[in-house]
């Protein structure tokens, strides 16, 4: 929950709210956003050495959540043995905008990770999907707190002291734990898969098949909730009327939206901002000034 970056109030509250009556949960506070290796580091800084993390992307939808439940369990019998290990999507498609994992040799209920390849142009992915070796890199991972740190250390030693430092210097406030912003911000941003996963000799993918989408955009959060559909694919969250339309979402947070006549149009009301856009079109919202991608 990065603070320099734009998260509000609003959204911090609901992960507090979120975490009552959980036991030993805590919140950790950014005070700047540094990519995902060092979220991850303060987490497992914060944790027992032998604790087994379970590094979830919050923005993911899963379908099949036993499955999911089956594959968490598999993983993190690998990860009490050393190893680092990710969640590899069974492929249904030839997908461009997803990266992948080449599995390698058999590891417990799992295999070695061989190599992650970027995000690929069709022919590749049509190959990858034709081999059967390759899966979709969730970017969902599970590893003890302590090896995980043992391993940036060994591979990004500068950001591990920063983040060591951070956690030593940090403070209590609140419901969460803050950070020093001094040290951590001294680290060089850098992704979890970069810093640690494709530098790693112990590496480890669990493939499982559980209906899973990144949600990237407002059409895959459209289709991931393709099951409140009515009759015409219309999808809608709020007060909202809808008069001859078809695969339409609507999301709103107060106001009354009424749409007449449309087709593949997503309309979104967040606070005093709001969002239409054509589902083809919702890939490209980032690129307008100060706009949220969800």
């Amino acid at each position: 929950s990065p603070e320099s970056t734009g998260r509000s109030p609003r959204e911090r509250n609901a992960i507090e709210e979120g975490l009552k009556g959980i036991e030993g949960a805590q919140m950790i506070v950014e005070p700047a956003a540094r990519n995902t290796a060092p979220a991850i580091a303060l987490a497992a800084a914060r944790l027992p050495e032998e604790a087994v993390m379970l590094v979830c992307p919050s923005d993911h939808h899963i379908a099949d959540v036993a499955a999911f439940h089956v594959a968490i369990s598999k993983a993190a019998t690998l990860a009490s043995n050393g190893m680092l290990v990710g969640l590899g999507i069974a492929p249904t498609r030839p997908e461009t905008g997803y990266g992948y994992i080449r599995r390698g040799a058999a590891q417990g209920e799992g295999w070695r990770i061989e190599e992650f390849v970027e995000k690929p142009d069709l022919e590749t992915a049509e190959r990858y999907i034709a081999d059967g070796r390759h899966c979709w890199n969730a970017g969902i991972f599970i590893f003890r707190a302590g090896t995980f740190l043992a391993e940036l250390a060994e591979h990004r030693p500068a950001m591990a002291q920063h983040v060591k430092r951070a956690v030593e210097d940090g403070r209590d406030a609140g419901a969460g734990f803050h950070p020093d912003a001094d040290a951590f911000a001294g680290i060089d941003g850098e992704s979890v898969d970069y810093a640690v996963m494709e530098e790693t000799s112990h590496a480890a993918m669990v493939e499982v098949d559980m209906g899973w989408s990144d949600i990237g955009n407002w059409q895959s959060l459209r289709d991931a909730r393709a099951s409140e559909a009515d009759s015409d694919g219309n999808v809608v969250r709020g007060d909202a009327e809808l008069l001859d339309c078809s695969k339409v979402m609507v999301e709103s947070d107060g106001p009354r939206v009424s749409v007449v006549g449309l087709e593949d149009v997503i309309v979104v009301v967040d606070g005093d901002e709001v969002l239409v856009t054509s589902a083809e079109g919702a890939a490209n919202v980032g690129r307008l000034k100060g706009a949220r991608s969800q």
